[in-house]
């Protein structure tokens, strides 16, 4: 898997792909979020969506008007570099396209599997429990930013962003964190700002 993440970093960088690996349990939020993103933030976009099964995750991306690619793994728990390269073919995206690669919901097996990303983000709901990080550290670990969502449900939970943050902390000191809505739209400017950012050059 590492050679063809190396093959997969190399075709990113030569075609000027800012690629990025969103994580996160079942649930989280990571189709909502991408479907408001790509309906608002600047630049040009496409998607590689992974599940274990349906492709209606795809079909809602697909509703933004963005090119999308379903890559369905079965009973795997993860996307593997292979997999990406034979769907970054088939997407065959614009040079300086932004490309999400939205990994199977689970917080195990995809950490272990490098996809030859820029960047990896991980998402995690305030309806998940503060010790979320401690108990899934190696997802968290190398992570550049993780996005703590849902926030909007904070007035109807006994979840304590400090201690969130606090284990964040311990585990991945280095990753930027920010909360967000997608519902409510709060913090989704700095999701944005954060985006160009990592897509301008190296």
């Amino acid at each position: 898997n590492e050679r063809l993440a190396e093959r997969n970093r190399a075709f990113f960088l030569g075609r000027r792909l800012t690629s990025i690996n969103l994580m996160s349990s079942p649930g989280s939020g990571k189709t909502s979020l991408l479907e408001r993103t790509l309906r608002e933030a600047t630049g040009k976009f496409a998607v590689l969506e992974g599940d274990q099964e349906t492709n209606n995750d795809a079909a809602r991306i697909r509703a933004t008007g963005v090119s999308v690619v379903q890559i369905n793994t079965g009973k795997g728990c993860h996307l593997e570099a292979d997999m990406v390269w034979h769907g970054v073919q088939e997407l065959d995206p614009e040079p300086g396209t932004t490309l999400f690669i939205e990994n199977v919901g689970n917080l195990v097996c995809p950490a272990l599997f490098d996809l030859g990303e820029r960047a990896r983000v991980v998402l995690f709901s305030v309806t998940e429990g503060e010790d979320k990080p401690l108990k899934y550290p190696n997802m968290f670990r190398r992570a550049q930013l993780i996005l703590l969502t849902k926030t909007d449900l904070l007035p109807y939970l006994d979840f304590r962003v400090a201690d969130a943050q606090g284990a964040i902390d311990r585990i991945a000191p280095d990753a930027r964190v920010l909360q967000l809505s997608t519902k409510s739209g709060d913090g989704l400017d700095a999701w944005y700002a954060w985006l160009e950012e990592l897509q301008g050059p190296d």
